[in-house]
């Protein structure tokens, strides 16, 4: 019986692909192997905060309302009781006092949200500091980098939705960068007010972009991103097996599905514990927005607040040019900046593989990042950069804080925005390059074992054994010769370094 079973199911699967090759597709899917190292799974927090964001986002859409004009508060929030506040900021505070639920779904969706901006830009770091946006990978790169700017993007236009003093602020900066756009400013600051500062449009629009348009490009580009990340397959750290045609590590189904299963569960539910125990964005805390109001120590979102450092930092310089005011205390720091900044996310890849002569093949193996000084220096940089302009945009809290002076403490970030920068490059090359001889001598000299003997000479020297235990991506033998640094001016190893040795741990 269980045989004749057996042959019909046989059959029925036979029969089923010729029709649709579900089986051989299946089957080659599901034998895909996945790198089984942590910082592969930086990408994923980002996927399941994504779906935390749409799941939480569907939900609240059923009682926002995206409207502009005043109504007299009824609510459950006593302070703001028979106020005249904006359609959008009274469904908010309706959703956080009186809806069952809708504070814990509102602050989770808020803390969804910031992790999955910063998981991505984690992620990108990832990708960066090893090096796995080389050959064949650049479009894919290109793609996470557009997704991080439609992150950025997505979140400031669900942090302006409430309509209350914080967010009405952060419109009011955003209207100030488009009017500084030479000549085409007061015609872009129209088109997407609607009308003169605030209007009654800016609020619908942008519920519009937040629900429908920008999401739909975030699914697409995601749906992409992981088509491309299978037909590409994986990189990988070198090591034993480890090759540049291969991926060694876990496939697909069942234990990268166990384990993946698991951190979505794990970001889930992180996610909504800080919704219930961390408040975020408490909106009836500021108030309904009025023009002629602003927040005192009122700081954006964590990744806009680079932006507001910059414009915090940038003296007022203005020049008239044929009737127009060029407002370059606005225009460099909020809107050439930024486009600097993603045009060298976007070009980095192809400039770094010509300098190196890597576009010619493939490169499926991680670098590590102190195999790369010159990349891993420049890396470091950045951070420093951005971190600089992070915190100069909260400076009047910090002067307050420690009783600084607010203009005394710009002036120390503008002197650390050109020089931080600088001094991190050179100390994270030099750290690098030590790191790298530091690992030489001792696959050179071995491990030393704590043992001190005396040699015939009357000397004394301490005892090795081999090394045994190597790091993912580590050399078994030194990665170039002592007496030189490694690598040219990009930081490429050479190419005559000995292949790694095929030897177990």
């Amino acid at each position: 019986m269980n045989h004749e079973r057996g042959a019909t199911g046989e059959r029925l699967a036979n029969a089923v692909d010729a029709r649709l090759p579900v089986h051989d597709g299946a089957g080659r899917l599901l034998r895909k192997s996945f790198p089984d190292h942590w910082s592969f799974l930086l990408g994923e927090i980002a996927l399941y905060s994504l779906i935390v964001l749409v799941l939480t986002g569907v939900w609240l859409t059923f009682f926002f309302k995206p409207e502009m004009q005043d109504v007299v508060y009824q609510g459950s929030y006593v302070p703001l009781l028979g106020q005249p506040v904006s359609g959008a900021f009274d469904s908010t505070l309706r959703i956080s006092f009186d809806v069952r639920g809708g504070l814990l779904m509102r602050q989770a969706h808020h803390w969804a949200a910031l992790v999955f901006v910063a998981a991505i830009g984690v992620h990108l770091l990832r990708i960066f500091f090893t090096g796995a946006f080389r050959r064949p990978r650049e479009m894919n790169w290109a793609i996470g980098v557009t997704l991080f700017a439609l992150a950025l993007a997505e979140g400031f236009a669900g942090y302006s939705l409430p309509d209350d003093l914080l967010s009405g602020t952060g419109l009011r900066i955003a209207q100030g960068i488009m009017l500084s756009i030479p000549v085409a400013g007061t015609y872009l600051a129209m088109f997407v007010f609607g009308s003169e500062f605030p209007g009654h449009d800016i609020v619908p629009r942008l519920y519009s972009l937040h629900i429908l348009l920008l999401p739909g490009a975030l699914i697409a580009l995601v749906t992409v991103h992981l088509i491309l990340v299978f037909h590409l397959k994986h990189t990988h750290w070198r090591g034993p097996g480890h090759r540049n045609t291969n991926v060694v590590g876990k496939p697909l189904y069942p234990r990268f599905t166990a384990s993946s299963l698991g951190l979505s569960l794990m970001v889930s539910g992180l996610l909504v514990v800080l919704a219930g125990v961390a408040q975020i964005n408490p909106v009836w805390k500021y108030g309904p927005y009025r023009p002629d109001q602003v927040s005192t120590g009122s700081q954006p979102d964590w990744y806009v607040g680079f932006l507001e450092g910059s414009l915090r930092l940038v003296p007022p310089w203005e020049t008239n040019v044929a009737g127009h005011t060029l407002m370059w205390n606005v225009l460099l720091p909020a809107v050439v900046l930024p486009a600097l900044l993603f045009l060298v996310l976007y070009a980095y890849p192809f400039a770094e593989q010509r300098l190196t002569g890597e576009w010619r093949q493939e490169q499926h193996l991680c670098d590590r990042p102190r195999e790369r000084p010159v990349r891993t220096g420049l890396g470091v940089a950045g951070i420093v950069f951005y971190g600089v302009l992070l915190l100069a945009g909260g400076n009047d809290v910090a002067a307050q804080t420690f009783r600084i002076s607010v203009n005394a403490l710009t002036w120390i970030f503008r002197v650390l925005l050109i020089v931080a920068p600088v001094v991190a490059f050179f100390l994270t090359r030099t750290v690098c390059r030590a790191l790298l001889h530091a690992e030489q001598d001792r696959l050179t000299e071995g491990e030393e074992t704590g043992e001190v003997r005396q040699t015939l000479a009357g000397g004394y020297e301490s005892g090795h054994r081999p090394v045994t235990s190597f790091r993912p991506g580590a050399p078994r033998r030194p990665l170039s010769p002592p007496d030189r640094p490694p690598g040219s001016r990009t930081g490429t190893p050479s190419r005559q370094h000995p292949e790694p040795e095929r030897r177990s741990r």
